[in-house]
């Protein structure tokens, strides 16, 4: 089931809404307990326009894997393009024609013995449809393609089939990111900050685990920039299961029914990978076949 949740146009509260043979229908409640009430005066924060679709979730907390090394890499070697011209210099004589990777450009060893993750910022998130203005402290605005998951259960020292039984819908999501940032943060030893903090974004639809689980690693995904085809992906080649990684972060921690975790960005689905940096007046699009898309304007 895909569901969405719209602002009542007869007041203040919020409605929820089912796509049932390709009409949308209004329903009593959100298939899941992980729904829980959206407040309007959270929407009113961001100033989003009252015709906007809000979020079909409300996340407790948000944790963002890294499971794509295929990411990781092409990810640094942009970054070493862009930012550090001497470093990107020594990695192509390195890396030459025969396909090595420079060693720096892997992920750390940690990344290889279990999945690693950061604690994002759970209240900065808006719809797709918001328009995106880049924080005043960067000039190196980035966007990060990730499929999102939701429990509905709780989770404590599970197995990964519990852990991933337990996954009650998948979103879009768009884990904003001030690349010119990032590096000194990370540097700090306490991980991203202001370079991510400032906003992410979520598809104005989710939909139920059943229809994603068994066909997961199957769905493909693209970056739009102002209507050209920038990347074309998939979610194929994760270092771990989704399972693994819920029943790594279960470990002696209590998970919540309406907790978010993301994926990671998949290969390509950035700006530092590609080149396309953002700037005023694109405009971008993220999706990922069956799930949802993400659209913004940049302001």
């Amino acid at each position: 089931m895909i569901f969405r949740r719209i602002r009542d146009p007869e007041g203040a509260g919020v409605l929820a809404q089912a796509l049932r043979d390709g009409a949308w229908e209004t329903i009593e409640a959100a298939p899941s307990a992980f729904c829980a009430e959206w407040e309007i005066e959270a929407a009113d924060a961001f100033a989003l326009a009252p015709s906007l679709p809000l979020l079909p979730v409300r996340p407790l907390s948000f944790r963002d894997f890294m499971l794509f090394e295929r990411h990781a890499v092409d990810a640094a070697r942009g970054y070493a393009r862009r930012f550090l011209p001497a470093v990107h210099a020594l990695a192509r004589v390195y890396e030459g024609p025969g396909g090595r990777t420079f060693p720096p450009f892997r992920p750390a060893s940690l990344w290889r013995r279990q999945p690693i993750y950061y604690m994002g910022n759970h209240l900065a998130f808006v719809p797709s449809g918001a328009p995106v203005t880049a924080p005043s402290y960067s000039r190196a605005l980035d966007y990060e393609l990730e499929l999102g998951f939701v429990l509905a259960r709780p989770l404590f020292n599970a197995t990964p089939q519990e852990a991933e039984s337990a996954i009650g819908a998948f979103v879009v999501l768009n884990d904003f990111s001030a690349r010119d940032v990032q590096l000194a943060e990370m540097r700090s030893g306490f991980g991203p900050q202001k370079s991510k903090h400032f906003l992410t974004s979520m598809s104005q639809t989710a939909v139920t685990a059943e229809e994603i689980l068994p066909r997961l690693e199957n769905l493909s995904a693209s970056v739009h920039v102002n209507g050209r085809l920038v990347a074309t992906t998939s979610l194929s080649g994760m270092r771990y299961s989704l399972g693994e990684a819920l029943a790594h972060v279960s470990r002696d921690e209590r998970l919540f029914p309406g907790e978010l975790f993301g994926t990671g960005t998949v290969p390509g689905g950035s700006g530092m990978e590609t080149g396309c940096w953002l700037k005023p007046g694109d405009r971008l699009v993220l999706a990922i076949d069956g799930v949802g898309e993400i659209r913004h304007e940049i302001l």
